[in-house]
């Protein structure tokens, strides 16, 4: 193992104090002096953990008007910089002359400091995003309701179609894309949270929040669709990921429009790629569903497809508990909690790509 070697450190006038901190926690990982590292992201760090082992010398302190702070420690054989941020969030980063020092000194420092999970109507979902060094993912609790308590919010028409996929076992997997076409403020975003938690004992949901990245950078995609497998898991699980609102990816011209990315979407469900993972896509668009492309809606493309729509004048009705102020056309979901609260919405314009969110 190389030890001793130069490190030079550049500063300016745009480099900041916890930009020093950085460089030094980096220094002797560097240079060899203590060429394990080990890393650890937390949650819900709560108010009053340390986040640093009983022994070791505080040798650097910054903090920044958002509310970060950085510190930088050391000890016998190890360095440790720790970033706590304004929401609770921390990193803890060490360096050590062996593994297990590494490792003992990152367990010391977050064994406990994390507040324990809310699990009542909580479930774990992965959010993708592509940065400067490629795909990253965060794994977060979101809220979530049982298919019973919203039940109500959807259509006759749509109960049906919907109650089948929130039953879907592994076993009964045929294809492997999730459609969810309707407009918007319907309540698509409402199903796949009430889906995640339906399917957590045995399907991981990340959402992909930059789609357009995805299927336009190949090694993003390949990130994505592997995932990251937990060597403690004692079972594998499958994976849904969810792209929102990708209408231009799936509409009749999307060859035109985007190139490869329909091709790839393809290959991710029903490919070498998509066969060789247990991998399944939900994608949820504004558009109907005779503008989408031939190829997304053949037969045995998809697990489900299913159109989220409005609530029929009656539905609408027994929704709300009253007739006023709804028409033959019935009403959106959207516009039924809206009208509840006492707010008007106007109809979104009918090439208006987004909506609201429910």
């Amino acid at each position: 193992m190389p030890t001793g070697l130069p490190m030079n450190i550049w500063l300016d006038d745009g480099d900041s104090a916890i930009d020093v901190i950085d460089a030094l926690a980096l220094s002797p990982f560097a240079t060899g002096t203590q060429p394990w590292a080990r890393q650890a992201h937390l949650e819900r760090v709560r108010p009053d953990a340390a986040l640093q082992p009983a022994h070791g010398e505080l040798t650097h302190i910054a903090k920044v008007e958002d509310g970060t702070e950085s510190r930088l420690l050391r000890g016998e054989g190890w360095t440790l910089r720790v970033v706590r941020h304004r929401n609770r969030t921390a990193t803890v980063s060490v360096t050590a002359t062996s593994e297990d020092l590494a490792k003992s000194v990152l367990r010391e420092c977050t064994d406990g400091a994390e507040e324990p999970e809310p699990t009542a109507d909580h479930t774990r979902m992965g959010f993708w995003w592509r940065g400067p060094h490629g795909g990253h993912r965060s794994e977060k609790p979101i809220t979530t309701q049982g298919w019973d308590q919203i039940k109500g919010n959807y259509s006759g028409q749509a109960q049906g179609p919907i109650e089948r996929l929130m039953a879907t076992t592994p076993e009964q997997i045929a294809g492997r894309l999730v459609l969810l076409h309707g407009p918007p403020g319907t309540g698509k975003t409402t199903l796949l949270r009430t889906l995640a938690g339906q399917w957590r004992d045995w399907c991981q949901v990340d959402c992909v929040l930059d789609p357009e990245h995805l299927f336009d950078e190949p090694g993003y995609l390949m990130e994505v669709a592997v995932g990251y497998d937990e060597d403690d898991d004692s079972e594998s699980r499958w994976r849904l990921l969810v792209l929102e609102d990708c209408d231009e990816l799936i509409r009749a011209g999307a060859k035109a429009a985007t190139g490869q990315g329909l091709s790839r979407l393809l290959n991710l469900t029903d490919g070498l790629l998509g066969q060789g993972r247990d991998v399944l896509v939900a994608i949820t668009t504004n558009e109907d569903l005779t503008r989408l492309h031939p190829a997304v809606v053949r037969p045995g493309r998809c697990l489900a497809q299913i159109e989220v729509g409005a609530l029929s004048q009656q539905e609408a009705s027994g929704w709300l508990g009253s007739g006023d102020g709804i028409g033959p056309e019935g009403a959106t979901l959207a516009e039924l909690y809206a009208k509840r609260s006492g707010r008007a919405i106007a109809p979104a314009a009918a090439h208006e790509p987004t909506g609201l969110y429910l």
